[in-house]
């Protein structure tokens, strides 16, 4: 693998981080009295209308397959979107995003739960860190239903990431969302009338913006992953943190503090030694091989 695939794929998922990062300034702009399940309700219906360009990696003879699966990760998905416009229209942009970033950590402890998988003594060290992080941006005494909302995504991305090891073998990405979206919606058209908000157009401007950044982070996570082995880029994800601080000072003048700074790096600088120890694993493993 050349060094300008392995730096164009960098490249692209730093942009991509973008994307992500302008997905959640959208859900961000529409404030604290944001119609959370309204919002909800039209992104995913825009989310399942850019997936029908891409109906043909559908296969339709198996569509229901791994249904229970889909089932539960389609409902923690969306109590985990719920929780993420509660958090970023709450919290500091950049804040909101250092707890989720949390995700890898309880993915750690839930294979370790429920797949009986051992945990080495760096994943144990990143876990206990990660914790710490999160109690330190948080502090407990600030603790409130945002701070919640922030952990319940990251929680929630862990459960759906675990999950995908019971998905059928062969499934699709794009078939595993569109069953997942279409699962979505009825809860999400349900709980949008039972919150009984007066439809707003700019909910459609900001859910349409939302889905599109989204989906285009989507698609920079898969062509990256597509040209060269996560293990080489996979620390490009974190620089979302460094675009979330720059637009949270941009449009909400969020300049971040000490806490939230020691906090991340908590988070992040643990993650970022696994995948260094992982790769020069690999690394040493293929020349004793070759």
């Amino acid at each position: 693998m050349s060094g300008k695939t392995v730096n164009s794929a960098i490249l692209l998922l730093i942009l991509g981080n973008g994307m992500a990062m302008l997905s959640d300034l959208c859900v961000k702009m529409q404030g604290e009295d944001v119609a959370v399940f309204q919002f909800v309700a039209v992104r995913l219906v825009i989310m399942l209308l850019l997936l029908l360009p891409f109906i043909k990696k559908v296969d339709f003879e198996n569509f229901w397959e791994g249904g229970r699966i889909q089932f539960v990760r389609a409902h923690v998905c969306y109590a985990g979107i719920c929780c993420m416009v509660v958090a970023l229209s709450t919290l500091p942009l950049a804040t909101a995003n250092a707890i989720f970033y949390a995700a890898p950590l309880f993915v750690v402890v839930l294979t370790v739960l429920f797949f009986r998988e051992s945990l080495s003594k760096s994943s144990l060290l990143a876990v206990v860190s990660g914790f710490i992080g999160i109690l330190v941006i948080l502090r407990p005494l600030d603790v409130s239903w945002s701070a919640i909302s922030a952990i319940g995504v990251a929680f929630s991305l862990a459960i759906c990431a675990t999950l995908v090891r019971k998905l059928p073998k062969g499934q699709s990405t794009v078939h595993s969302m569109l069953v997942s979206q279409i699962m979505m919606i009825p809860i999400a058209i349900v709980l949008a009338i039972w919150e009984g908000a007066s439809f707003d157009t700019d909910t459609l401007y900001y859910a349409f913006g939302s889905a599109v950044f989204i989906s285009l982070y989507n698609a920079s996570v898969f062509m990256s992953y597509k040209w060269v082995s996560p293990q080489q880029v996979t620390s490009a994800e974190y620089t979302g943190m460094i675009w979330a601080i720059l637009l949270g000072i941009l449009f909400f003048d969020e300049v971040p503090d000490a806490w939230l700074l020691a906090g991340s790096s908590l988070i992040i600088l643990p993650l970022l030694g696994i995948a260094y120890l992982e790769r020069k694993r690999k690394h040493f493993g293929q020349l004793a091989v070759s």
